[in-house]
């Protein structure tokens, strides 16, 4: 009786209403649960992270989601089974992540595309009207032609590997370079990496993290929590996604580091090796 919806429509125009409307003259009654609709637009990337990160936490559900610059071209409509939901929408990418999250693809179909829909509105011609039949209880399989799970499209794995030595012949790499996943509205900076792919030295409290970007360098300290810093000060810590990240106290990590999503940061030991700073007092 839920779906979840996330698009690239954002709040000016009719097309999130255009597609309630769908799901609702269709199933009436459905629980829609808007995830977002400020998706940059075309952000196919930014679109699966937000939704694989969200999907975890949603009661079982339809979820329709729709960033698809790619509409109307030869790019298949999927729909997709999971062991704990359904996914509808393009096959660019955007949702294996959230179906990886849901314990994996089941089963998928490609949906037909009547000949007389929208050619640019596939979100409330082909995917609501798909989604308001799964909620309804009619089967996956009858809504397309199967399709071969290993055969959706995936976006390429974001950048995460030893950093190379400074110079030839050098010991082995002594810091990482990761990139920048996906930037929240607060300034926090997400990496696609999660804490092991950092030395085990480094994951303790008060260690200085040295952050170096294309415009910019700068020390951090690792911490629990944007207060284990004083205001204006980088924090390094693992988010509520289980990812490294990068802080601001009370400010802007992005614009701190003059960083977007898709750059890539090299994070190194700060300081003299094995040196720990204290981390600030919580008294």
């Amino acid at each position: 009786s839920c779906v979840s919806f996330l698009s690239d429509y954002g709040l000016v125009d009719g097309f999130v209403a255009s597609c309630h409307g769908m799901l609702l003259c269709r199933t009436p009654g459905v629980h829609i649960i808007d995830i977002t609709h400020l998706i940059p637009a075309g952000d196919v990337r930014r679109g699966s992270v937000v939704l694989a990160q969200t999907v975890g936490h949603l009661p079982p559900a339809v979820h329709l989601a729709v960033v698809d610059p790619g509409v109307g071209t030869s790019r298949r409509a999927l729909a997709v089974a999971t062991p704990r939901g359904f996914l509808v929408g393009p096959d660019n990418g955007l949702l294996p992540p959230a179906a990886d999250a849901l314990g994996g693809v089941r089963s998928a179909v490609a949906l037909a595309v009547p000949a007389e829909v929208s050619a640019t509105f596939h979100g409330r011609d082909v995917f609501a009207p798909a989604a308001a039949a799964l909620v309804a209880g009619q089967d996956l399989a009858g809504l397309g032609i199967p399709v071969d799970p290993a055969g959706l499209a995936r976006l390429p794995p974001p950048v995460v590997r030893p950093a190379r030595p400074a110079t030839a012949g050098a010991a082995s790499p002594t810091a990482v370079e990761i990139e920048v996943l996906t930037v929240d509205t607060f300034g926090n900076v997400q990496l696609a990496g999660a804490a092991d792919v950092l030395p085990s030295a480094w994951v303790a409290p008060g260690r200085t993290i040295e952050i170096t970007a294309d415009r910019s360098v700068a020390i951090g300290l690792f911490g629990l929590t944007f207060a284990s810093v004083d205001p204006g000060e980088i924090v390094v810590y693992v988010d509520s996604a289980g990812l490294v990240a990068l802080a601001v106290n009370r400010g802007s990590a992005a614009r701190r580091l003059a960083v977007t999503a898709g750059d890539v940061v090299r994070l190194a030991a700060g300081g003299a090796p094995g040196s720990m700073i204290a981390p600030p007092s919580t008294s």
